[in-house]
């Protein structure tokens, strides 16, 4: 098949040095930068995904579904959807050098889920700071001689206030300066409700500003934006402490734990199979939710840094180091959380399971209440605050640095020039992010904060994109081509597994747990020391618009990428969009020898279009187009 351009076309063709992988310097061309070090990338990946679901929602997940048995659907879940897309999303930013949206450019018709990608981190980096804030509150209020949630007493607590965690829990009218029907309430937490988040009635009554919590929000905003200002230069810095210092307290506080009477207790109630627990399909649905979320699949972020690697970078070696990481610090950090817990059950006598919480409930409430029962109090729960801030910290600012790469890879001439654009920008984004998060730190800001927590950044979204990015890979784009792409950047071809499971078990996986997630869904409410609040539905209502607002992205774009197609409907039928929407857009260094051809940018009417001709040899289905267009290519035999 041979190519001849129109004569009329404005047609920039360029060729490359694909022998040595570098494209020929073009006086316009817009710098990218690097990783510097070599364990930079990998110190970012276990820095961004290494994070607080691994320490608070892991182990209770591991106990709540059978202990040491819900490791088996825990792997499987790996094995057969996170780790195929975990490489698929590093291989594709390292092959692209492009952030999560115009990297999916390899095939355009799906650059939706870029987009998709987008939304969500971008809701994620708005609430998960809040997190930061909250721990920066409690560390702060530790540097006393006595914590100010182990007594009542104080100014926020009420009435109701019991210094015993335990008997506070299920407890009424046992108190005799209390009515009869009266419950009991932990001063640990009335420290977390009305101290802390001064919670309202409900989100009806949203309150007045929680100024204190507002100045450790701001404060967490600025550590973030001093960590990302610079780009991957600073961040690649910064990794180097904030994803490795977590593990030498995680160590200091795991020795404490185990060494605490009745610890044993608690690490058995953890890790104990039961085996019948794998017929409950929730279990699965359990452990498949925890991959995606402790190895942020389906964010785009993944790509951004695989983005910033060199061409030629072993990312195939960096995910499995990652991987062990990973999953390694979740079983980890359940020793370090359940040891504690079970010197607290065996201090007042009652099942581990009465203490166990997850989520802030044990980060801010049970864990507190246990280290308020250690010697040397306040010197264990600054450590413990203090990792908290860490391991959310890099989550947090390499979020940031997530969504900066995409905006910033989508205007680079914009953003991408000039020494101070692309800081300004990102002070820009964090100052907007900072102002929304303060609904969120208001008296009634928990009830919003769990709103972003179970729509925004959900399973249903996350596992939405990723089914999505199996299918474009595996069935579409081609996951022989894919491979392909990865033996050019690696040397030597990868185990087939992945291929296999991009075109059959991550979608089934994606798929079946989408389904059993929309099934099994159940109107958010929330826990309060005076009862559970049920949301109202127009509030339910605003959670499923943030939800559908990256669940939209993907066949939003789909459908105007086919309109926006060249040619009129009755010149270019529906099957030649097709084919033309999937046509890689590729640089020529990105090519073997054997497949490189030149790269044709032409300019229409309509929107720029860089294309290259499939690996396949197959080219763009098109035999030209109406003669009122900028430029038009015509194919001939």
């Amino acid at each position: 098949m041979e190519m001849k351009p129109n004569v009329e076309d404005k047609v920039d063709v360029q060729y490359s040095d694909v022998e040595t992988g570098k494209e020929d310097e073009k006086e316009d061309e817009i710098e990218r930068e690097q990783w510097i070090g070599k364990a930079d990338f990998v110190l970012a990946l276990i820095g961004f995904s290494v994070g607080l679901g691994n320490i608070w929602r892991f182990p209770y997940l591991c106990y709540k579904n059978g202990g040491g048995a819900f490791l088996i659907p825990y792997f499987i879940m790996l094995l057969g959807a996170g780790a195929p897309l975990l490489i698929l999303e590093v291989g594709l930013g390292q092959f692209m050098s492009q952030g999560g949206i115009t990297a999916w450019l390899i095939c355009p018709l799906f650059q939706g889920i870029g987009y998709a990608n987008t939304v969500i981190v971008q809701w994620l980096n708005i609430y998960y700071i809040v997190i930061l804030a909250w721990a920066f509150f409690y560390m702060f209020h530790s540097f006393t001689a006595k914590l100010p949630w182990e007594t009542c007493g104080n100014w926020w607590n009420t009435p109701a206030c019991v210094d015993d965690y335990i008997s506070s829990s299920n407890s009424s009218g046992l108190n005799s300066t209390l009515d009869v029907n009266a419950t009991r309430v932990a001063s640990v937490v009335e420290f977390w409700e009305r101290k802390a988040l001064k919670l309202s009635d409900g989100i009806e009554d949203m309150g007045s500003m929680n100024w204190p919590m507002a100045g450790c929000l701001l404060v967490a905003w600025i550590t973030v934006y001093l960590c990302v200002f610079k780009g991957v230069k600073s961040t690649g810095r910064v990794v180097y402490f904030t994803a490795t210092f977590p593990y030498v307290l995680i160590t200091i506080l795991c020795i404490r734990a185990v060494t605490l009477p009745n610890a044993i207790e608690g690490i058995i109630f953890y890790l104990k199979p039961d085996v019948e627990r794998l017929k409950d399909s929730q279990v699965w649905i359990d452990a498949g939710t925890q991959i995606f979320f402790s190895y942020s699949i389906g964010l785009g972020t993944l790509v951004a840094l695989g983005s910033y690697n060199k061409f030629k970078n072993n990312f195939v070696r960096d995910c499995i180091i990652f991987a062990c990481f990973n999953s390694g610090t979740s079983i980890y950090g359940g020793f370090v959380i359940f040891s504690t817990l079970g010197f607290m059950a065996g201090k007042y006598n009652v099942p581990v399971g009465e203490v166990a919480k997850s989520g802030p409930g044990l980060a801010f409430i049970a864990y507190p209440a246990a280290v308020a029962e250690m010697p040397i109090a306040p010197l264990w729960s600054i450590l413990f605050f203090f990792m908290v801030i860490l391991l959310g910290l890099d989550s947090e600012f390499v979020g940031v640095e997530g969504f900066v790469t995409a905006i910033c890879d989508l205007f680079p001439k914009q953003l991408r020039t000039g020494k101070y654009r692309k800081p300004l920008f990102i002070a820009g984004c964090c100052f907007i992010w900072f102002l929304v998060g303060l609904i969120l730190i208001m008296e009634g800001g928990m009830y919003v904060f769990q709103i972003f927590d179970y729509y925004c950044a959900s399973g249903i979204a996350l596992l939405w994109v990723s089914f999505f990015e199996a299918a474009a890979i595996g069935w579409v784009y081609g996951s022989k081509r894919m491979y392909q792409h990865f033996e050019h950047m690696l040397g030597w071809r990868p185990d087939p597994w992945n291929r296999i499971c991009w075109i059959v078990f991550t979608p089934l996986f994606c798929a079946s747990i989408f389904i059993f997630s929309c099934v099994s869904y159940s109107p958010l409410t929330y826990e309060r020391s005076w009862g559970e609040y049920v949301y109202p539905d127009w509030a339910i209502g605003l959670g499923w618009v943030m939800a559908l607002s990256s669940i939209i992205c993907i066949p939003i774009a789909a459908t105007a990428r086919m309109i926006m197609v060249p040619g009129s409907f009755n010149e270019v039928g529906l099957l030649e969009r097709f084919r033309y929407c999937i046509t890689p857009q590729l640089k020529p260094y990105q090519l073997r020898r054997e497949e490189a051809k030149p790269t044709i940018i032409m300019t229409t009417g309509v929107f720029n279009i860089d294309t290259t001709e499939p690996l396949n040899g197959n080219p763009p289905p098109y035999n030209g187009y109406s003669k009122d267009k900028e430029a038009e290519l015509q194919y001939m035999k």
